[in-house]
């Protein structure tokens, strides 16, 4: 026998009545959105996971006494991490953080309102607690067990056992949960409120500790690079051409070039972004490449604005929200510029509250600056069209000049799409995900037509700067089969799949007259020192890895973030090193039946390690938080 009584320990009680409790709170108290039936088996099960995780260790208690005690206070706390949550998301919609708890402006703003976010009905929250007290004081004898070390050791193995059933689950549900952390909900709903906060505090520790051991003492080396290598004091004759000119940042999400200029179903993808690349007004870049990794989104806009790139692993947006950055709102704040993000999403996403602080955005209009109802929303939230159509009223209220971004959602996996909502018919492939990507795609090049009338209609258009970007690919290598068919390829090599990483980056400048094709290699790494110098704004003293697309004397690659490159005369995809023009493997003068990326002086070396350098100095950048050394405007 495990324990010499026959009774239901204190501890399991405790479990149940706590797990009841939490559940109850999960579901009526947060906003927890659940899409499928796993969801909710999940949510349902790890409260009580994770509260025979904690009541369980009273079993090693010797004395009856502590392990009593144990349990009573270990509600109490547990109970008191809710409360604290339940308050906490009702200002905030959101679920306290490390960070959060030491931002002053966050503190201030809830302490303030305190009395007025506590409900008369929260004391309820606290019954399971007052009847674990009543039962541990006045029942004693009824619920104490004295398990043996059999029993003890069984009992932690099940703790363990339990977590790792509900992380399985977790992981089936969210692949790469903890890796692709990129929304607290979504570990909360799948892991529970309290493994969140055990992971935050790890996450936290760990770029704490990060931090400790940096000294800048780094920066010199990796200044020296940057002026040797990405020579960013160079200048272009595009300097200034929009001097005090608006800045309209359109994030196109999940759009990709292989729709540029072609057709499905022998219709045009994307008929208005095609009349661009043609249009006076309009540089287009054709060998444009997307440099994201795991943060998907919030990758594409750390790029963007700050010209870092982003980490191997989880997102910046979530690990490394409250370093410091030199990004492109702040220096154009500086230049008296106003900066916006629209994007009709839960402000929480990608935890864009926090990271838009610390990049200086002055104002972000998110899901509650729109009007949202059933029949206006798809997938991930508001169509496109309205997207823009309720933006304006925002856009003309802004002062100027200003820098505006607008993220969109329709064009979204899985691409879901109202049939009266369609212009082109899907396409006819044993992929539904290719198959529906061409429909979404084509009502976001309608939706920012649309967007281009209204701009000219209410006299926002002619002082202002368009750009247009995808922020990175819709269609993954998953669907090889399907893209192969639709390309007209017996397969798709990695040569191939890295071309797929391509995708569009417009910038239009009406009345400019003197657009056109551009075919140089570039990417998102090279966005903030582009529209830096059209604007005229001056950065020195600044650390940053792109160049400005306009200069003559460049960097001649782009780096990915896995270590593949892509130059003027080579592409280096999955160990392998391609020439750019032809697609084929490059081989060693010596013996053609050699790999040449797998020798010292292959053709892709030099560049292999350069681009492996630059990746190391960025990460240095990031995990150090080693711009808090730098003095930029000295």
């Amino acid at each position: 026998m495990m324990f010499n009584q026959k009774r239901i320990p204190l501890f399991v009680i405790a479990t149940i009545l706590f797990g009841i409790k939490t559940y109850i709170v999960y579901r009526f108290m947060f906003n927890i959105d659940l899409e499928n039936i796993l969801q909710e088996i999940i949510l349902f099960i790890n409260p009580f996971v994770s509260a025979f995780l904690f009541f369980a260790v009273s079993v090693w208690f010797k004395k009856t006494s502590r392990q009593m005690k144990y349990i009573r206070y270990m509600a109490l706390i547990a109970t008191g991490v809710i409360f604290a949550n339940i308050v906490f998301y009702r200002s905030f919609a959101d679920f306290i953080t490390i960070p959060q708890l030491f931002q002053g402006s966050n503190a201030a703003d809830l302490g303030e309102s305190i009395v007025s976010l506590i409900k008369p009905y929260d004391i309820l929250i606290f019954t399971d607690v007052a009847i674990i007290w009543y039962l541990s004081r006045n029942r004693l004898d009824s619920f104490i067990v004295d398990f043996s070390r059999r029993g003890k050791v069984f009992a932690l193995s099940m703790s363990f056992l339990l977590l790792a059933g509900n992380f399985f689950l977790a992981e089936v549900e969210r692949p790469q949960l903890f890796t692709r952390a990129f929304d607290r909900e979504y570990l909360v709903k799948n892991i529970g409120l309290f493994n969140y906060h055990l992971y935050d505090i790890g996450i936290n520790t760990k770029a704490t500790t990060q931090k400790v051991f940096a000294d800048g003492n780094e920066i010199p080396e990796i200044k020296a690079y940057v002026e040797e290598n990405i020579k960013t004091d160079q200048k272009s004759d595009m300097f200034g051409v929009a001097k005090n000119k608006n800045v309209i940042f359109i994030n196109a999400e999940s759009l990709q070039s292989f729709v540029i200029n072609d057709e499905v179903n022998g219709e045009e993808i994307t008929p208005f972004l095609n009349s661009l690349t043609e249009d006076e007004d309009t540089y287009y870049f054709e060998n444009f490449y997307h440099q994201t990794e795991q943060g998907k989104t919030s990758d594409s806009e750390f790029l963007v604005e700050n010209s870092l790139y982003p980490l191997s692993r989880g997102a910046v947006f979530f690990t490394q929200a409250q370093n410091e950055y030199r990004a492109m709102p702040e220096i154009m704040g500086k230049a008296g510029y106003n900066s916006v993000v629209f994007h009709a999403n839960n402000k929480t996403f990608w935890n864009r509250d926090q990271m838009y602080e610390s990049l200086d955005v002055d104002k972000f209009y998110g899901e509650e600056a729109y009007e949202v109802t059933e029949d206006n929303s798809v997938g991930w939230g508001l169509k496109d069209k309205p997207f823009f159509e309720q933006s304006i009223d925002h856009l003309q209220s802004l002062d100027e000049p200003y820098y505006s971004k607008f993220i969109t959602l329709t064009n979204h996996f899985p691409f879901e799409l109202p049939e009266e909502d369609r212009s082109i018919e899907p396409y006819d492939s044993n992929s539904a995900t290719l198959n529906n990507y061409f429909p979404t795609v084509r009502y976001m090049d309608e939706s920012i037509e649309q967007f281009f009338a209204q701009l000219k209609a209410n006299g926002l258009y002619e002082d202002s700067i368009i750009v247009i970007m995808g922020d990175h690919y819709g269609i993954s290598a998953n669907h090889n089969r399907a893209m192969s068919q639709y390309l007209g390829e017996e397969e798709i090599t990695p040569f191939d799949q890295t071309q797929l990483q391509r995708v569009p980056f417009f910038i239009h400048i009406p009345g400019h007259g003197k657009g056109e094709v551009r075919s140089e290699v570039s990417g998102q790494i090279d966005v903030k020192p582009t529209i830096l110098n059209l604007l005229g704004i001056e950065h020195q003293n600044d650390i940053y890895f792109g160049n400005d697309l306009f200069s003559e004397d460049r960097k001649d690659y782009i780096a990915l973030r896995n270590g593949d490159f892509i130059s003027e005369d080579y592409i280096f995809a999955s160990g392998i090193c391609y020439d750019r023009q032809s697609g084929e493997q490059v081989k060693e003068e010596s013996d053609d039946s050699i790999d040449s990326s797998l020798a010292e002086d292959s053709a892709c070396t030099p560049i292999k390690k350069q681009v492996e350098q630059e990746l190391g100095y960025s990460d240095d950048l990031i995990y150090g938080d080693l711009f808090r050394f730098m003095e930029f405007e000295k």
